[in-house]
């Protein structure tokens, strides 16, 4: 029987072309200098097995320490062993899309999957139901994928020498980047170059996916989030590039925003939301182009075309529109002072030959009543969502923090009788439960998930502009009206 550091190696020779059978005693040599020559001769079929057998002999070998960190910068360069140059990726997902652009994403996943930069047994752990809602279907998610923090990590990198390469976690320079303490591996990342706009964009998956085919499209420098004609006409281009993908841009705002407003990036994947299936309520044109707006708790305009040069023109005046506008008797105000309050969540997809175009109107004001901010989830709800509410959430796909899933367990216990403490953030909302529900061990579970979901959609439709009520929608009506 072969040794881990042989197994391996068959392992690379299968999957990478940049290697051939004449390589293995030098790749042979590589891993056992990574790992240490004193390996056990146990088989693996399973490639990720391997990897982590191989982790373990590493320290064994007394080639790294045994922390989360030195365990994923070693596991990043094994891995990278596994993965063919970034020329070569970028030439075999040309050649696929020669075949389809669905062959071309098809081999970059897949590829993406298999040399762990996707960390699917992460992804695995995270918790995820539906909830029947007024909206439809909601998608609940506990995200229980990203490792937690290193805290030897964390107190090393105080002393460790301070770099800004790269800039941030989206910039291009993270392409085989070894990572350091406090920053993650990448040396088994790959990014697929193309031109979008006439500048230099990457396409990559994300590690720790959302969602099915969870991409991310960069923009090669380092530029800060903007929302304008250039985003439409570059969420429509890529929609057109991959046409079995959406891709929308979080808000470029901060509490609207997403968690990353110093890069220039757009989400993408293969997945359709709860809000695109939301239905149409009223009926306009903006600029000749068939508009409407969108059941959906979050403020949403929905333009539909055969022609994208006239879906940027209608979703140009609409964003142009709405960062003036201002709507005193529901609290909508464009500026305070000279602090701009209002920009939009774009999102592109096909339906067959038609171009879709849904745009969700933003403000990020505070008040007094709500520090962290009035379209934001409000206390009462924080106990469940409190973070910003991104591009996926106004989607309708929950990501919910990962201490909610030990609380809820705690709170289920807590519902049939057992004595155990529930946070204190959770007794309002418990006790209204208790109210309303006759809990049992067969029916504890189902109850929450739905509490949850609904908890949910309060996130989401305090986050609206316009809210669902009659003064809500005529005020969203008159917004429409300033359109025409």
């Amino acid at each position: 029987m072969a040794d881990l550091a042989v197994q391996f190696v068959t392992h690379i020779l299968t999957t990478n072309p940049d290697y051939q059978p004449l390589d293995r005693i030098y790749l042979t040599n590589r891993v056992y200098a990574l790992v240490g020559t004193q390996l056990p001769e146990k088989a693996y079929p399973d490639l990720l097995d391997l990897a982590a057998a191989l982790l373990d002999a590493a320290v064994a070998n007394g080639k790294i320490g045994d922390t989360p960190t030195e365990r994923e910068l070693l596991d990043g360069t094994l891995m990278d062993l596994l993965t063919p140059r970034p020329s070569v990726v970028n030439n075999n997902f040309w050649n696929q899309y020669q075949v389809s652009p669905q062959a071309a994403t098809d081999y970059f996943y897949q590829l993406s999957r298999q040399n762990d930069y996707i960390k699917t047994r992460a992804i695995a752990k995270n918790v995820a139901f539906s909830v029947a809602t007024d909206y439809g279907d909601l998608e609940i998610t506990i995200n229980l994928s990203k490792p937690e923090k290193d805290p030897k990590a964390i107190a090393a990198a105080q002393n460790q020498a301070q770099t800004e390469y790269p800039k941030c976690q989206l910039c291009m320079e993270n392409e085989g980047y070894l990572g350091r303490l406090g920053y993650p591996a990448r040396s088994n990342h790959r990014i697929i170059r193309f031109i979008l706009g006439g500048e230099t964009w990457g396409f990559q998956y994300s590690p720790y996916a959302y969602f099915t085919e969870h991409s991310i499209f960069l923009n090669q420098a380092h530029t800060p989030m903007v929302i304008n004609q250039h985003t439409f006409t570059n969420l429509l281009q890529i929609v057109r590039m991959l046409p079995h993908y959406f891709v929308g841009s979080n808000a470029d705002l901060p509490i609207v925003g997403g968690s990353m407003l110093t890069h220039d990036h757009y989400q993408g994947g293969r997945h359709v939301f709860p809000m695109m299936k939301a239905p149409i309520t009223h009926e306009f044109t903006v600029d000749g182009v068939q508009a409407g707006i969108v059941k959906w708790p979050m403020t949403t305009i929905r333009l539909v075309s055969d022609t994208p040069e006239k879906l940027v023109n209608a979703a140009t005046k609409i964003h142009d529109t709405w960062r003036a506008y201002s709507d005193e008797s529901v609290d909508v105000r464009a500026y305070t002072d000279d602090t701009r309050h209002h920009t939009v969540t774009p999102i592109a997809y096909r339906r067959e030959q038609q171009y879709v175009l849904d745009i969700v109107l933003r403000d990020n004001q505070t008040s007094a009543q709500y520090p962290d901010g009035i379209f934001h989830p409000h206390p009462d709800v924080q106990h469940i969502k409190k973070e910003n509410i991104g591009l996926i959430e106004v989607m309708g796909r929950a990501i919910l923090p990962a201490r909610l899933k030990t609380e809820m367990q705690v709170v289920a216990d807590y519902l049939i009788g057992k004595d155990v403490q529930i946070a204190p953030y959770h007794q309002t909302w418990v006790a209204d439960l208790q109210q309303r529900y006759t809990f049992t061990a067969t029916n504890v579970q189902t109850i929450l998930d739905r509490e949850v979901g609904l908890v949910f959609t309060r996130v989401l439709e305090d986050a609206g502009v316009f809210k669902q009520t009659t003064a809500g929608q005529a005020a969203f009506k008159r917004f429409v009206s300033q359109l025409n």
